[in-house]
């Protein structure tokens, strides 16, 4: 598998990458009820019905980020985040934490040479019942600021029905009418993609409010940061279509991997609600590092803890709370739509086998 020849990557599949690389996990569906986006026009099931249309179908399988690998470990707290937040994952102590890895697309089979982003998606269990769910990617911003430009953006992505092919003409036409998107082309083309899950940085990208035991709220934007130094991807990694799960297994075998979680807190003039914006780095802005993420084991997705879990990044224990970013909601309700689409595709399967 190793010395399999890379295969080529021209910018047009780049650019399709992109293009979805933003929705993680499906999620849980009781947040179809509760979002104030859905509209006749626009709504999570045509949102997922578009990220359907980039790809030929895998029935059971996460309708974006479907090549995967599930991690577990916890999430040490070191009580500086008690500064920000009152949220108990933010008290000193540690915490269980169950994670999947991915690269963007609705295949399952895809190469990892394709991707050029990195997804990390965690769910800590906390004390009293509580959980915090975050999904993250390895680039601080995304494409696209609604989840208008989105179901736009993943049109301009659709396969031909009777040729199976993408119109490059189409998406080259969306991005000129959507100039937000450079922003996240501009920061793909200055930072390769890293050689591994296990020495990127992930980001929140959209923005938080925490409350602190005062009922203070400031907005936020957190980022995990690997203790691995980074390395840009090379030739001899692409040569395996899997060296992303091989290369993980192999570092853990050597022993856990950490990073590090750093909140950055919003200065004036920094924008709380569009995930295409990126904030000014500034030597004067507050920034905590509230512990020290640790994984120590990875399982394969098929049957590993990560399988049925919904990242939702919307889920959130008291002292979070969500900003005014659109995606936010958005991909709460379309996460729900495509959980239940494939956890239906399972049972079908299972009953079809007996």
């Amino acid at each position: 598998m190793r010395d399999q020849p890379a295969r080529p990557r021209s910018s047009r599949r780049t650019l399709r990458t992109f293009a979805v690389c933003a929705i993680p996990a499906a999620l849980a569906a009781v947040f179809l009820s509760c979002v104030g986006w859905l509209s006749p026009r626009l709504n999570a099931r045509r949102i997922v019905n578009a990220f359907e249309a980039t790809t030929t179908p895998h029935p059971g399988f996460r309708r974006n980020h479907a090549k995967g690998i599930c991690v577990t470990g916890h999430f040490d707290s070191n009580g500086d985040g008690a500064l920000l937040s009152r949220a108990s994952v933010f008290a000193k102590g540690r915490y269980a934490v169950v994670g999947r890895l991915s690269i963007p697309g609705g295949d399952p089979g895809e190469d990892d040479a394709a991707a050029t982003v990195r997804s990390l998606a965690l769910r800590m269990t906390l004390p009293r019942g509580e959980e915090w769910r975050l999904a993250m990617n390895s680039t601080p911003v995304f494409p696209v600021r609604t989840p208008q430009a989105l179901l736009e953006q993943l049109q301009a992505d659709a396969r031909d029905p009777r040729t199976g092919r993408r119109d490059p003409a189409k998406m080259q036409a969306f991005l000129d009418s959507h100039p937000e998107a450079r922003a996240f082309r501009r920061f793909i083309e200055q930072h390769p993609p890293s050689s591994g899950y296990d020495n990127a940085t992930y980001y929140g990208i959209s923005a938080f409010q925490t409350i602190d035991a005062h009922g203070i709220r400031r907005f936020v934007r957190w980022e995990v940061v690997p203790d691995k130094p980074y390395r840009a991807v090379d030739a001899g990694d692409l040569r395996d279509p899997d060296f992303l799960f091989y290369d993980l297994s192999k570092s853990l075998r050597k022993g856990p991997l950490r990073w590090h979680l750093f909140m950055n807190v919003a200065m004036p003039g920094d924008t709380t609600d569009d995930s295409t914006r990126q904030w000014v780095s500034s030597p004067r802005r507050p920034r905590i590092d509230a512990g020290t993420l640790v994984i120590d084991r990875a399982q394969t997705q098929i049957d590993g803890a990560c399988r049925d879990l919904a990242f939702d990044p919307t889920v959130l224990p008291d002292g979070i709370a969500p900003s005014a970013d659109p995606l936010l909601a958005a991909r709460s309700a379309a996460y729900a739509v495509s959980l239940q689409r494939r956890t239906s595709e399972e049972a079908a399967a299972r009953a079809r086998a007996h």
